[in-house]
């Protein structure tokens, strides 16, 4: 009986919780670095530029409407850019036109420019993280009438 005593009064003096006091809490500093990576989202209504010539050497336009988010550094740029994927296809031909395709943007940042075959263009240009509405208007003049089509590549960019 003894023996049963001890041993449940060992039970019970393990069994009870700890109390810590103040001078036995521990503190400690520590330093911690984040890196995160820029991010984008680019919508735009059209990839494909159509235009209608009614008369030989007349104006035509076609109007691009694009949503371009950015998640970056808050000095860090933005930059949107057009490239032709191909010459322009139509009745007067590729050469006829190509180097007459410009385009006016409309909205914050928007820039204008003149699309060429060798690099692309830069359209918009921001500072910092933020949603940027605006349109891109593209004019064509053509030596023939007709219809008239050039595919473009957007690409948003946060480098």
């Amino acid at each position: 009986m003894r023996f049963l005593a001890s041993l449940a009064f060992a039970a019970a003096v393990v069994g009870m919780p700890v109390v810590a006091s103040a001078a036995e809490t521990a503190s400690a500093a520590m330093t911690v670095a984040a890196t995160f990576s820029s991010r984008t989202s680019l919508h735009v209504s059209s990839d494909l530029l159509q235009f209608e010539i009614a008369a030989p050497g007349g104006p035509a336009t076609a109007a691009v409407d694009f949503s371009a988010g950015a998640r970056t550094r808050p000095e860090g740029e933005v930059v949107l850019s057009v490239e032709p994927l191909r010459g322009v296809d139509g009745p007067g031909g590729a050469a006829d036109v190509e180097s007459s395709v410009s385009f006016a943007g409309e909205g914050g940042g928007t820039l204008s420019g003149t699309l060429g075959a060798a690099a692309a263009a830069v359209a918009g240009r921001w500072s910092g993280s933020g949603l940027r509405r605006g349109r891109l208007v593209f004019a064509l003049r053509a030596g023939a009438s007709g219809r008239y089509s050039l595919p473009v590549r957007f690409v948003l960019s946060a480098p």
